[in-house]
């Protein structure tokens, strides 16, 4: 039996969320705001529609999936306008994790293939409504996809046609009929507006899966409570660090029920000794933290958590709560390459912003898209015939002048080091 996952949708149309594929009136005008709501609300995933007519709507739907995989903590499917392989490109190139292509439509049947083979068939995922379709393509499905959505739960049936993990989408159902649903062997999830309009009630939904036997995407702790050494007030110290850049944020305290609050909502939650009571970080602010991984010392006395902060860690605005600096000597700090990177795309950024005279930089965006371009052709060219010498230095010093025009033109075309890392990454 697959894990249950409770997945909420949003119906993309001219820039707004919509209530259905059927009907368009406007539900939030806002997609990526309601994105974050669902996330907050301890969503596991996200399925979102693309249901743009025209080119200039199919690139602002793009757009905002771009945005929603940046800003969110979830795992995005996209779906919809899928024509062609390329469509398949730019939904994973957005960010979403996997791309579902509709067996209703003869053109996302036909490129099946091709897409598993070049994106990976992880990534790839049918949806269906009709029985026959999915008999006559079973062998192709299961060859080149690894997951269904089932858009008819009408045809949920005891004898799977697949083996495939299914996502049923229902827009209305009755408590005990959910849970009807999620006890086939092989659906691994709600979606459609049955999550939607309980999206408050997902954790209390998990609750009652896990009450049923059926097991939930919940963060699952190799110690117990009981298994930490705690300080005289029967609390672990926590420290927290960025997941990314390893930058210390807070020191916070955990009882017993901040820490089983965390595993439970995968956001950290402390107990606040000042206030005596218990703290979901963010809750006010909105600066939730994200758990990305808890480890605790050699004693089992305090506890590290690598986060996704948003916004500012710190009450005073600051993003780390470390920034009163007590003594320091001169000292070379190992260099970080993202921040290296960072730095000097900040410089560029700010060039653009407040531009300065006799600035090489000012010049290149005065002259616009066509010189940046000139220049970074030129400098990919002077790599070519640096990688020809012996010398070592020489490509290093090319490519250090080739990387500073390419920042240029990330400014120049508002890309960030950010989104590019994590399109790496996704490779």
């Amino acid at each position: 039996m697959y894990m249950k996952k409770f997945i909420p949708c949003i119906y993309l149309y001219r820039g707004n969320a919509v209530k259905s594929q059927l009907d368009t009136t406007v539900v939030n005008e806002n997609p990526v705001a309601l994105a974050k709501f669902y996330s907050d609300n301890n969503a596991d995933e996200l399925l979102i529609f693309d249901m743009s007519e025209t080119d200039s709507e199919h690139d602002q739907s793009l757009d905002i999936m771009k945005e929603i995989c940046a800003t969110c903590e979830l795992d995005v499917m996209g779906t919809g306008n899928i024509k062609r392989m390329e469509d398949v490109k730019k939904i994973l190139y957005t960010g979403c994790k996997k791309a579902v292509l509709d067996y209703s439509k003869l053109s996302n049947i036909e490129i099946t293939e091709e897409v598993s083979l070049k994106f990976g068939k992880e990534k790839i995922w049918v949806s269906y409504n009709d029985d026959e379709v999915m008999k006559k393509y079973k062998d192709r499905i299961e060859n080149y996809a690894s997951g269904l959505v089932l858009l008819n739960p009408h045809l949920l049936k005891a004898e799977a046609p697949s083996d495939l993990p299914t996502i049923v989408c229902v827009q209305q159902i009755a408590l005990n009929k959910l849970l009807e649903v999620l006890s086939y062997e092989n659906v691994c999830g709600i979606t459609g507006n049955a999550m939607n309009d309980n999206a408050k009630e997902i954790s209390a939904l998990k609750d009652l899966c896990e009450q049923n036997g059926m097991e939930v995407n919940s963060l699952k702790a190799a110690y117990k409570w009981e298994d930490f050494k705690k300080n005289s007030d029967g609390m672990v110290p926590v420290i927290v660090q960025d997941y990314k850049t390893g930058e210390v944020l807070q020191m916070a305290y955990m009882n017993e029920r901040a820490y089983l609050d965390t595993l439970k909502t995968g956001k950290m939650n402390y107990y606040s000794r000042s206030r005596n009571e218990q703290w979901l970080k963010g809750e006010t602010s909105g600066h939730f933290q994200y758990v990305k991984s808890l480890t605790c010392d050699c004693d089992k006395d305090t506890i590290l958590a690598k986060v996704s902060q948003v916004g500012a860690a710190c009450h005073t605005g600051a993003y780390s709560c470390f920034f009163n600096e007590i003594v320091k000597k001169d000292y070379e700090e190992a260099e970080n390459p993202l921040k290296v990177f960072e730095s000097v795309f900040d410089v560029i950024k700010d060039r653009k912003i407040h531009p300065k005279e006799g600035s090489y930089t000012n010049y290149l965006f005065d002259k616009g898209i066509d010189k940046i371009l000139k220049k970074l052709g030129e400098e990919a060219t002077e790599i070519v015939i640096a990688a020809k010498n012996p010398n070592p230095n020489e490509i290093k010093y090319e490519i250090s002048d080739f990387l500073y025009h390419m920042m240029v033109l990330m400014a120049e075309k508002n890309v960030t080091w950010e989104e590019i890392t994590t399109e790496l990454a996704n490779r």
